[in-house]
This record gives structure tokens, sequence and C-alpha cells, in this order.
């Protein structure tokens, strides 16, 4: 059952300030840090038995589970960070297996977009401007926290307006 307005707005709020400290904090450092991760864990243990009924609610930590072997085999095959893998764990339980699809739709186009960006903007004065950021310096990797966050950040902004 997809989230309804009210539901995607009470996870949307806390989860604002986590997912752009992820965002900030890729590009800064390529890391994720394990407490940002655990606070979005929480944040879905707290808010969730307000919004969600309970079988769904204690259903979706299984999501985390499997989205966390999903991403641990990623990071094996060298396409996202291990900081990557437990966020995109962490953030699982916020989304219903039936918003899979509308997921990856905003999730392709995002990571499509977040690199050319970061790509172009390693070629503008911003990166004299955000001098030290590990980002600018690792030509090989990309910070899949920037599309990551920015994908959860949409998918409930669009359901908290009704729009998906």
């Amino acid at each position: 059952m997809p989230l309804d307005s009210t539901q995607a707005l009470v996870f949307l709020v806390p989860l604002l300030p986590v997912c752009l400290f992820v965002i900030w904090s890729d590009l800064a450092t390529m890391k994720i840090p394990n407490k940002v991760v655990l606070a979005t864990l929480v944040l879905y243990a707290i808010t969730g038995p307000f919004v969600l009924p309970i079988e769904d609610y204690a259903w979706r930590f299984s999501h985390a589970a499997v989205m966390l072997v999903a991403g641990m085999l990623m990071n094996a095959g060298g396409v996202m960070g291990a900081g990557d893998a437990k966020f995109l764990a962490a953030a699982a339980p916020f989304i219903p297996v039936g918003d899979a699809i509308l997921l990856g739709a905003i999730m392709a186009p995002m990571i499509i977009a977040t690199f050319v960006l970061h790509r172009i903007a390693r070629a503008t004065p911003l990166r004299t401007a955000t001098a030290g950021w590990e980002s600018w310096e690792r030509p090989r990797e990309f910070p899949m926290g920037v599309p990551l966050g920015l994908t959860l950040l949409t998918y409930l902004g669009l359901r908290a307006l009704g729009i998906a």
C-alpha cells in the first residue's frame, strides 16, 4: 500500500536534515558516518508506529535486511561504498514494496543527473569554494549518498504533495 500524504510528511520532516547531512558528508568526505545511518533507522523506528499499521511497520524492517544484503553485494562489485550500502538499507523501511518501481523511476535519472552535475561542478569555481572536498579529488569515484539522499527526499516529497 503506498504512503499517503500524511505518512510521507511525517517521514519527510525528520529525514530532511539527515539526508542533507548524508549528501554533504559524502561530497566532503566520501563517507556516510555510521551514526547517521543509525539515526535514519531510529527515525523510522520512532515515527513508523504513529503513521503505519503495526503489521506494515514491523514487516518493513525486513526491507532493511534485504537492502543491506543487496548493498553489500553492490559494494563488493564496486558499485557503491559501504556507507552508501548501509544508508540504502536504513532508508528502505520508509518505502513500501509496492513503490519500488516508482522509486526506481526517481532514482535512475537522479543518479545520472547528480553524476553529470557533480562532474560539471568539479570543473567550475564551485570546486574552489569547496576546496578540500574529497569527492573532487577522486576522479574514478562518485558520492552515491547524493542521489540516494535526494531520491529518498524526492520520493517522500512527491508522496507528501500527493503528486505520485
